[in-house]
């Protein structure tokens, strides 16, 4: 699933630069996004933390396979438009919105607190390849039958899932089970609590500042197209390299997490992302950009992973759907915003010198929290106690 949501994705921004030249328009997408994301995960937290999370997602992939079986059949016969492209965008997102905080919420409740971290690690390998292998395979695709064999390919893997989600047996998974609480009493249940937990809040803006000002991803179609040159299949290797490298930086997560402290892991990834997003902007050969993707996506890899680790082990069990999904808010929604305002700054003054000059934000950012950002500096996740064999 996970492989044909992310080939969508890249399809998405593909088929609206393909239509309309405009980076501005490519925005559009993020910006559907945003919306979807700012507006609906709070209730996604809320029903993760009250619902059967298996029947939950259920109902997402469902939702999921109608919008990307429509978007093909309009991109296929002809007829998709730049705002077909980016409801689908939105309606898919709303959909992920339920999903993502179910998910989030399941692994605590399985894993150790000493072990967060690792499995968040083992984890990211898994999605990396999916993120990987998606805009690669959506460049293939798309060189080989435009954007909607992509949607098609996209809805099948959904159809799979969801077939697979009804075959499974599995005990009820339930959210909170404490007294039965309003819906506007949950939401602020979960607001209040991290508003009372610095290091959660202050890493969900330092998120922010590197996603939002280093949002890399709605400008490689320009790139690949205008600048480098190097097409279709060209822009499936940019955008699959970030993920790459984040296979990379999740293999360096169990090494550095045993030594170095948790705090310190995120403000260096935070740093070196932003300088690679810089470099990416200035590389001027595929090659070179290559390479600043690879370590981009390493550098996220690493502090992603601490950051989620993070927000679940500062996290009781009963608020997990609405913390994840308040943390989804800054994680997810910051790419889209970002994907947004960086298409318009662009479209007004090219897309090398906006590229440039936002991933100086996330380096500046890590610098200020090192500086003033004691709650971050000193945040450290349980270590797991070497094993026998160790």
């Amino acid at each position: 699933m996970e492989i044909g949501t992310r080939g969508a994705v890249a399809a998405n921004l593909y088929q609206v630069y393909e239509l309309t030249g405009s980076t501005a328009q490519v925005g559009l997408v993020g910006l559907a996004q945003a919306v979807a994301l700012l507006a609906l995960s709070p209730l996604g937290g809320v029903y993760a933390d009250r619902l059967d999370r298996r029947r939950l997602l259920q109902a997402t992939q469902a939702v999921a396979l109608v919008v990307s079986l429509a978007l093909a059949g309009l991109t296929l016969t002809g007829t998709a438009t730049v705002w077909a492209v980016a409801l689908s965008s939105l309606l898919a997102t709303a959909a992920a919105t339920f999903d993502q905080p179910a998910r989030q919420a399941l692994i605590p409740a399985l894993v150790p607190r000493e072990r967060l971290v690792d499995a968040f690690a083992l984890l990211n390998p898994s999605r990396e390849l999916a993120v990987l292998a998606g805009p690669a395979l959506a460049g293939v695709l798309i060189a080989a039958g435009g954007p909607g064999a992509v949607y098609v390919f996209d809805a099948v893997t959904y159809a799979v899932l969801v077939a697979v989600l009804a075959m499974l047996r599995v005990p009820a998974l339930p959210g909170g089970q404490g007294k039965p609480a309003g819906l506007l009493a949950s939401l602020r249940e979960g607001a209040s609590y991290v508003a009372r937990r610095p290091v959660v809040w202050q890493l969900m803006g330092l998120d922010l500042a590197a996603t939002v000002s280093g949002a890399y991803r709605v400008l490689l179609p320009a790139f690949a197209a205008d600048v480098l040159h190097v097409g279709a299949t060209g822009y499936g290797l940019l955008s699959a390299a970030p993920s790459a490298g984040a296979l990379l930086g999740s293999v360096w997560v169990f090494r550095l997490v045993r030594t170095a402290r948790s705090g310190h892991l995120v403000l260096w990834g935070t740093a070196v992302y932003g300088l690679a997003v810089t470099g990416l902007a200035l590389s001027g050969t595929f090659v070179l950009a290559l390479a600043a993707a690879l370590t981009l996506g390493a550098a996220d890899a690493l502090a992603t992973t601490v950051r989620h680790a993070a927000v679940q082990v500062e996290t009781p069990d009963e608020l997990r759907g609405r913390v994840s999904a308040i943390y989804q808010m800054a994680s997810r929604g910051g790419p889209a915003l970002g994907d947004a305002g960086m298409g318009a700054l662009a479209g007004a003054i090219g897309p090398v010198t906006a590229l440039a000059l936002g991933g100086i934000v996330p380096a500046a950012a890590a610098g200020l929290a090192a500086v003033r950002g004691r709650h971050i500096r000193a945040f450290d996740v349980p270590k797991a106690a070497p094993s026998a064999a160790s």
